[in-house]
């Protein structure tokens, strides 16, 4: 039986491998992409309920992310869906809550999780999150995460 030499069958095991690594990064930047407007618009709208509209997008965005920053992506997107959480089951509408006025009958149980998870979303550790994910992408992707 013939050997090949390791540096061929480490090369031959090298190329499948990047070959794989290439189609998540191509993966996730289509993902990006496809996001990439409604994000944009998102963001320039602004409003308490700017992010939870684009919920879905986040998280078909995270679902792809590469591992060196699933832990961010989840750390962004897992706030937000306490947050989105925390409304829905105080039967509360992110656009129309105000935390100076709350709606009439709002339980204050309800409010503190719906101001604990704004808080959350605020955070040091969830911006730092957020700008990793946006210079992960910037950097893999060659665009912004939004415009």
């Amino acid at each position: 039986m013939r050997r090949l030499p390791v540096g061929l069958l480490v090369l031959g095991l090298a190329v499948p491998l990047a070959a794989c690594g290439q189609d998540r990064f191509e993966a996730y930047c289509e993902r990006v992409e496809e996001h990439q407007v409604a994000l944009t618009e998102a963001v320039a709208e602004g409003g308490p309920d700017a992010l939870l509209g684009v919920l879905p997008r986040l998280q078909d965005i995270s679902e792809a992310a590469p591992r060196d920053v699933t832990d961010e992506w989840q750390q962004v997107v897992g706030r937000l869906e306490v947050l989105e959480a925390a409304l829905e089951d105080a039967g509360v509408d992110a656009a129309d809550y105000d935390r100076a006025e709350p709606p009439a009958g709002l339980a204050d149980a309800d409010r503190a999780a719906i101001d604990g998870a704004a808080r959350e979303l605020v955070r040091p550790t969830t911006v730092a999150a957020l700008q990793s994910v946006e210079t992960q992408v910037r950097d893999v992707c060659g665009t912004p995460l939004y415009q």
